[in-house]
């Protein structure tokens, strides 16, 4: 089961040219506690190409995950600029910061966060409702997404009737039907068997060849050989990059 070639789920958009998808320049963020506050990022400068498969990887307490929550404009930098697209999204509010993620971010989860007593294909659908789309449209997108990732014969069954491989593909699909610029996953094969993940790490390799952006965060040697280009982060900062695969 893989992404058939004849659906292309990644968007057209490219109006900034050869300006980077992501473009990240002094980036802190700082969390208050206490007189200090703790500090989590520090003077981060990351540029991320469309098309790019990317992975982020840092031991505990790293801040990868902080970093991997304002790419997904899941919070605000507390200094420095984000650009996405193009757009200055490093101060938004909730609600365009809410519109940026719907519009533009696909997410997978280790937890897959499926609702429990919504089909496979509501669950797809989801986004979709929130982002305004037409219940026609959004169905053909949901189905389409379903059968792109080998699950669409599972499209009536509730999470519990899946298997964790399955539940998983069903979280890519949903991830992908809004046709967003970035698909961010965070540690996508970290609940899984190994035979499991490595189907999944398949469909993630799949993906990015049809032209998508996959930004993987892991802490995982296995999942981070996946991608182009290897990030690691370390108290705060960007210790190094270098090629993967």
């Amino acid at each position: 089961m893989g992404v058939k070639p004849a659906l292309s789920l990644a968007t057209e958009r490219d109006a900034a040219g050869d300006k980077p998808l992501i473009e990240l320049r002094g980036i802190d963020k700082v969390y208050p506690m206490g007189e200090q506050g703790v500090t989590a990022l520090r003077g981060i400068d990351l540029e991320i190409r469309k098309g790019e498969l990317v992975a982020v990887m840092g031991p505990s307490g790293s801040g990868k995950s902080t970093l991997m929550n304002i790419l997904g404009c899941l919070d605000n930098p507390s200094a420095g600029t984000y650009k996405l697209s193009g757009r200055d999204v490093s101060h938004l509010g909730e609600r365009d910061l809410a519109l940026v993620r719907n519009r533009e971010i696909g997410f997978v989860f280790q937890s897959i966060n499926l609702l429990p007593r919504t089909t496979a294909l509501g669950n797809v659908e989801l986004p979709l409702v929130y982002g305004g789309i037409p219940a026609r449209e959004r169905r053909a997108r949901a189905t389409a997404a379903l059968e792109s990732v080998g699950v669409f014969d599972r499209a009536h069954h509730q999470p519990s009737k899946l298997s964790g491989g399955q539940r998983q593909r069903v979280a890519i699909a949903r991830a992908l039907a809004t046709r967003p610029s970035i698909v961010l996953a965070d540690e996508p094969t970290g609940n899984l068997d190994s035979a499991t993940a490595d189907e999944i790490l398949r469909l993630f390799r799949e993906i990015h060849s049809r032209g998508n952006t996959v930004i993987l965060v892991t802490h995982s040697e296995e999942v981070a050989r996946l991608a182009q280009r290897i990030i690691h982060i370390r108290d705060g900062k960007i210790e190094r990059h270098h090629r993967g695969r």
